[in-house]
């Protein structure tokens, strides 16, 4: 393809050499496979010129075209530049940084990259792998095991949000005041006690919860509405906790829960653009950790 995109520029057998820098005679080799390859003779004199055949003209946009495409992709990992990118990053990641990360991320990437896009794909402990050796994503983010390379972004830490006016409870809450409690709880396998609920029970302490969902929305509404705590990731509690009209304080009971991590393979290591976006994403991060608001304030 290569010497029959110079033959199309040049016209030229001894040119089209030149320009590929190879002998005259190794690109009548190459004319004389693609002629033998395609069944037509692609190139013919006419006059003191070589002129294209109609089979050669209808190949030549084609050709341009999956060349060009071609040495993008071989140059994709060698060289990035934000502010000229034009390129899809497709991230695996879980609900609390779903909603943290990615609000950040787009407004920061939207002075730094403007052409760059984002496509979210949810991830669970089961898919997180088969999604990442799979090309489905370029890198994970969430409190997800994986195999993968990968470091820890921050450690994993809870908030207990709810009404006071319903509650008839002010932060900060007691441990009796807690456990006395019922509760809403994140839960992503379907168990009812949730993350928090199984961590609590390998201490040998239950939790009366009455509403297990696998995002964060529905159980902060439950506890605008309801006499519950709700117990969320403190990242979300800071965040959003406050649009519900509810306080949150810190969780009576230390808990150690998995740290978020950011994961990706080995194919991607080196990749120039996700070096660059894995960046970025530690720059949001650090952001949102050092302006989160103190949870004794509360």
């Amino acid at each position: 393809m290569i010497a029959f995109d110079a033959m199309m520029q040049e016209l030229s057998v001894t040119k089209s050499a030149e320009k590929l820098r190879i002998g005259q005679s190794a690109m009548s080799h190459n004319l004389s496979t693609l002629r033998m390859l395609l069944q037509d003779d692609l190139f013919v004199r006419v006059g003191q010129k070589m002129q294209p055949t109609a089979k050669a003209r209808a190949l030549a946009g084609p050709v341009r075209a999956a060349l060009t495409q071609a040495q993008s992709a071989l140059q994709a990992t060698d060289s990035f530049d934000p502010d000229t990118a034009d390129r899809i990053f497709r991230i695996g990641i879980t609900g609390e940084m779903e909603m943290v990360l990615l609000p950040a991320l787009v407004h920061h990437l939207q002075s730094t990259a403007p052409g760059v896009r984002l496509v979210s794909r949810s991830i669970t402990v089961e898919t997180v792998d088969l999604m990442l050796n799979a090309g489905e994503i370029d890198l994970a983010i969430g409190c997800k095991e994986s195999r993968q390379i990968g470091e820890v972004l921050f450690e994993s830490s809870v908030a207990c949000c709810f009404n006071p006016d319903i509650c008839k409870l002010t932060p900060p809450l007691s441990r009796e005041t807690y456990l006395g409690a019922r509760h809403a709880v994140l839960s992503q396998t379907g168990n009812v006690e949730g993350c928090v609920g199984d961590a609590l029970r390998a201490i040998g302490i239950g939790l009366d919860v009455v509403l297990a969902a696998p995002d964060f929305m529905p159980l902060l509404a439950a506890a605008r509405n309801a006499p519950i705590v709700a117990t969320v990731p403190r990242r979300i509690a800071a965040q959003y906790a406050p649009l519900f009209g509810l306080v949150f304080c810190e969780m009576p009971i230390p808990l150690n829960f998995p740290p978020v991590t950011m994961n990706w393979p080995i194919w991607a290591d080196k990749d120039v653009g996700l070096v660059w976006l894995r960046n970025q994403i530690r720059s949001v991060i650090g952001d949102i950790s050092t302006n989160l608001p103190a949870i004794a304030a509360q």
